[in-house]
C-alpha cells in the first residue's frame, strides 16, 4: 500500500481507531507522505496541524463540519513542501483548536490530548496535536502556526522547544489564516539542534541578518523584570534568576500590557469573523462554547474599532522594536504553569489572560521567538523565552542553545 492509500485509508474522526489516539492525530500514515528528496532533514518525521494543505487530503482546521465540506487539497502549503524537499517524511495530520482560536488544546469534538509531562494539565494550544506527537517522540518535529502564542504556549506547558518565525518571513501558501497581521508558521521539536535544520531548511535565504555575536555574550540580552513580574511568582522567580544567571541587562519597555493586550484582541478578532464569519453563520452549531462565545464577541467588533487597535498595535509594535533594537529581550513564555486539565471556565480565562498579556508581545511586533525549557527541579514544566530582531530567527535559535547551556545547573 502506497503511503498516500494507507493516508486515506486510516482517516478517522472523534474516537480511536486501530490504537491509534485520535485526540492527536486526524489522518495517520507509514508516513502519510514520502520525503520528496534526500536533505538536511532526511529522517525526521513530522506532524503537520490541521492548518496547512496537505496534497491528497483535506484540510479541516479542527472542525468536523468544516472538514466534511473541504475537497482534498491538490498540492502542498509551501512550508511542507520545503520540508519534504529536505527529506523529511509526514506522519500525519495533527489536530488543532477549532479554527486556531484557542491556547488550551481542548477541541470540543475530537477531545483533548493528554499532556505527557504533565498528565492532569492541559497541553497547550491551538498546535496541541503536534506538540503532544513531539512531546511522545512519534515524531521529531511539529509544524504549527502561532498568532497569539500557539507554539510557544505548548512549547512551555510540555518541555519543548518552538520557535515563532518573524511575521511574513515565509511563504504562507496552503495556509488557513486565522488573523493575518500576526499568524506565522512556527515548529516545536525537542532539541535545539532539530529547531535550527528546520530553521536551516525551509528558509529561502538562510544567511539572514544576525546581530546576536557568533559565541554567547551579555550583551545581546535584556529583560524587564516587570514582564517577569506579570507571571506567576514561582515563574517569575524563576525567570529572575535565569536572567540574572545570563547578565541579562535590566531595560524598562513601557509596555502598557492591558492596552496594548485589548488592541491586539480587537485586531486578531476582526481579522477572525472576516475570515470565517460568513461560514459560521451558516453553521451555528459547527463549534463547541469556548470557541463560538469568543467568535460571537469576534463579530461584534465593528470597523472603527479595529481601525483604533491597530492604531495602538502599530506604536506598541515600533515601541518594542525600537527599545530592543538588535538585541533579544529575556521573559517568561507563559504566566504560569499548564493550569489543570479540570479547571473551571474562569480559572481557564484568567491563565488564557494572563498568559496572553506575554504571547501578545512578540505577535504585535512581528517578531521571532524562540521558547527553551526553563529549568525546574521543583515543579511543573515552564519555559523561558526569548524575542529577537526581525529576521534573526536563526541567530535567536543559537542564541538561545547558548542560553540554555548557561542554565543547565541552575
Amino acid at each position: 500500500m502506497t503511503a498516500t492509500a494507507w493516508g486515506t485509508a486510516t482517516r478517522f474522526g472523534a474516537g480511536a481507531r486501530c490504537g491509534v489516539d485520535t485526540t492527536v492525530w486526524r489522518e495517520l500514515g507509514s508516513p502519510l507522505v514520502v520525503a520528496t528528496s534526500t536533505g538536511p532533514l532526511t529522517g525526521h518525521t513530522v506532524a503537520v496541524k490541521d492548518l496547512f494543505a496537505v496534497a491528497g487530503h483535506p484540510l479541516g482546521a479542527g472542525v468536523e463540519d468544516f472538514l466534511a465540506e473541504r475537497t482534498p487539497e491538490s498540492r502542498h502549503a509551501a512550508v511542507v513542501a520545503d520540508l519534504l524537499a529536505a527529506g523529511a517524511t509526514v506522519t500525519g495530520i495533527a489536530r488543532t483548536d477549532e479554527f486556531a482560536y484557542s491556547i488550551t488544546g481542548a477541541n470540543g469534538r475530537t477531545g483533548m490530548p493528554v499532556n505527557p509531562v504533565a498528565p492532569q494539565r492541559v497541553p497547550g494550544g491551538s498546535s496541541s496535536g503536534p506538540a503532544v506527537a513531539v512531546a511522545r517522540g512519534e515524531v521529531s518535529i511539529g509544524l504549527g502556526t502561532d498568532t497569539a502564542g500557539s507554539i510557544r504556549v505548548p512549547g512551555s506547558y510540555q518541555g519543548l522547544w518552538g520557535i515563532r518565525t518573524t511575521h511574513a518571513g515565509l511563504d504562507t501558501t496552503g495556509l488557513l489564516p486565522l488573523a493575518p497581521s500576526f499568524d506565522t508558521i512556527g515548529w516545536l521539536t525537542r532539541d535545539a539542534a532539530t529547531l535550527l535544520a528546520v530553521a536551516d531548511s525551509v528558509f529561502a535565504h538562510p544567511a539572514v541578518p544576525r546581530p546576536y555575536g557568533s559565541g554567547f555574550s551579555n550583551t545581546d540580552l535584556v529583560v524587564d523584570p516587570t514582564l517577569c513580574a506579570a507571571a506567576e511568582p514561582e515563574i517569575a522567580e524563576q525567570c529572575a534568576r535565569a536572567s540574572e544567571e545570563l547578565g541579562a541587562r535590566r531595560i524598562t519597555l513601557r509596555a502598557d500590557l492591558d492596552r496594548w493586550f485589548s488592541a491586539f484582541r480587537a485586531v486578531q478578532a476582526f481579522e477572525a469573523w472576516a475570515g470565517h464569519g460568513d461560514w459560521l453563520t451558516a453553521h451555528p452549531d459547527a463549534l463547541e462554547p469556548d470557541v463560538r462565545e469568543r467568535f460571537a464577541w469576534a463579530a461584534t467588533v465593528t470597523a472603527e474599532e479595529a481601525a483604533a487597535a491597530r492604531t495602538v498595535v502599530a506604536e506598541a509594535a515600533a515601541r518594542i522594536r525600537d527599545i530592543l533594537g538588535d538585541r533579544a529581550l529575556v521573559l517568561p513564555t507563559t504566566a504560569g504553569p499548564p493550569p489543570p486539565r479540570a479547571a473551571d471556565r474562569r480559572t481557564r480565562d484568567a491563565v488564557r489572560h494572563a498568559t496572553l498579556r506575554l504571547t501578545c508581545l512578540a505577535s504585535i511586533a512581528g517578531l521571532p521567538a524562540v521558547t527553551l525549557p526553563l529549568p525546574n527541579r521543583r515543579s511543573l514544566p515552564a519555559g523561558l523565552c526569548l524575542i529577537g530582531a526581525a529576521n534573526s530567527d536563526r541567530a535567536l535559535i543559537v542564541l538561545a542553545a547558548q542560553c540554555a547551556a548557561r542554565l543547565a545547573n541552575l
